[in-house]
This record gives structure tokens, sequence and C-alpha cells, in this order.
């Protein structure tokens, strides 16, 4: 087999926001590999139609389960309901997130609630609860989706940035603590991807492809769980990107004030 393959059927994996965009692709690409899947997402119906198309492809068995995972005890009720049934999960892909483009003044406060409450709080508290159960069974893998904007601390992505910073210093340091307990965490921090997550149009997500601004999801998802079932604490999918981090992190401020305002229209 290859890496990251099983028997069909023989393991589990769960998967947040898999009802469109990359965890729809980390799905696929798990259920490709014969993993039985739980997935998870607010929107019921398109969630229930992944999975009986994830189901009817590969053959897999597929559990879909819409929640919010934007509230302080979505970590705690989620786990409990996989124990409670019987569950045992082998694969944790952390992917659900929200895009925030709008200065920090103008950015309401439910908002900032809710982006620290998803990519940090229930993360955090998603791996503490499932990597104690992968430790007392023997092992496990963990996936967390950071960002290349933990990078670009750009006017307008403070929130979004700062939050996914915190998951990769979290899960670089949360891999070394559970990685003699053969749990592997790895936090993927991928550039511009062609999803709706951002609000481009499908003419602008085409013009980016084209000119190699922005990847596909397929991509990233490979990219993503190749690199965990490496074991590798972190990884930038588009190799091209890894090269420029050293002149964003050093961009002057007069460069960042005239993006602040040739960018300052499509925040919202």
């Amino acid at each position: 087999m290859k890496r990251g393959e099983v028997v069909k059927g023989s393991k589990l994996a769960l998967v947040t926001g898999a009802s469109s965009g990359i965890g729809l692709c980390y799905a696929e690409q798990l259920a490709a590999r014969g993993y039985n899947l739980i997935i998870v997402s607010r929107d019921k119906e398109q969630l229930e139609n992944v999975a009986k198309q994830i189901s009817e492809k590969y053959g897999v068995k597929v559990t879909a389960l819409a929640k919010d995972l934007a509230t302080m005890t979505a970590a705690e009720e989620l786990h409990e309901w996989t124990v409670s049934n019987g569950y045992v999960v082998d694969v944790l892909i952390n992917n659900a997130g929200m895009f925030s483009f709008c200065d920090i003044l103008d950015t309401p406060i439910e908002r900032i609630k809710q982006a620290i409450s998803l990519h940090d709080i229930t993360n955090t508290i998603l791996c503490k609860l499932f990597a104690a159960d992968m430790a007392e069974r023997g092992g496990g893998y963990i996936l967390n989706m950071s960002s290349y904007s933990i990078w670009m601390p750009w006017p307008g992505l403070s929130l979004y940035s700062a939050s996914k910073a915190y998951l990769k210093s979290f899960s670089i340091s949360f891999a070394k603590e559970v990685r003699e307990k053969k749990v592997y965490v790895t936090a993927v921090c991928p550039a511009g991807i062609a999803t709706d997550l951002y609000g481009l149009s499908k003419k602008w997500q085409k013009i980016g492809l084209n000119i190699h601004a922005l990847s596909t999801p397929k991509f990233c998802a490979r990219r993503g769980l190749n690199s965990m079932f490496k074991r590798r604490r972190c990884v930038v999918p588009d190799w091209w990107m890894r090269l420029l981090i050293p002149l964003l992190e050093h961009l002057p401020m007069f460069v960042l004030r005239w993006m602040r305002g040739f960018t300052k229209k499509w925040q919202k």
C-alpha cells in the first residue's frame, strides 16, 4: 500500500468544514485511501449530499453531522458525540474556518469572537481530546489548517492572520509534546486557494489559477495529507511561496500603506 492508505473501511477520519472547498477535497482523498468518514459542517443539506456522493463513489461509510463549531463548547460536544456513538477517530482534520478581511475597528465584535472560537479554541480542545484518545490506543494523525497569511500581517487581515498564527504555533509545539506517544500533528499553511472562502468570483479564481497566484483545493489537500502521513510538523503546499516569506516579513511601511489604500474597497 502507498503511504496513508488503509484496508477499506478499517479506519476512521473526522473532517470539519467538509461540505465544500479544501475540506471536501480532504474528505474525498481520505475516502480514496480507504478511510470511513465523519464529516462536519453547518450546512446540513449540502453535507448530506456530499456524504452520499463520497459513499457511492468510494464505497466507504460516511456519516454527516451538521454542527456550528464556532462556539465555546463545540469541541467538547463533538468529542462527546463521537464517544457516545462508539466512533474511534484515527485521523482528525481540523479544516473548518472563516475568512475576515476588515480593519479591527470596523469588525463586529461577534465576528471576532467567532473567528477566535473557531480557529483557536475549538481546534485546541479538539486536539487535546482526540489526541488523548489516540495516545491511549497507540497513535493517530491530526492536521490543522493554518494559513500563509501568518507571514502577511497586512491591514485588514489582523483577525484572520493572528488567529491562524496561533494555530500554527500551537500545532508545532503540540506535535513535539505528543510525538513520543505516536500522535503526529501537522500544520498546513496554504497561500491563496481557488475557493469561495475569500469571496472571489469564479472569474477571478480562474485568473488567479492561470497566473499561479492561487492553487486548487485538490492540490492543497493532497500536499497536506502527504505531509501529515510523512509526519511533518508544518508545510507550505506551494514551494514557490516559501521563497517569498522573508520578503513579506520585511515589507516597508510605504508598501503596506499603498496596499491598504488599494485593497480598502474590498474590506467588509
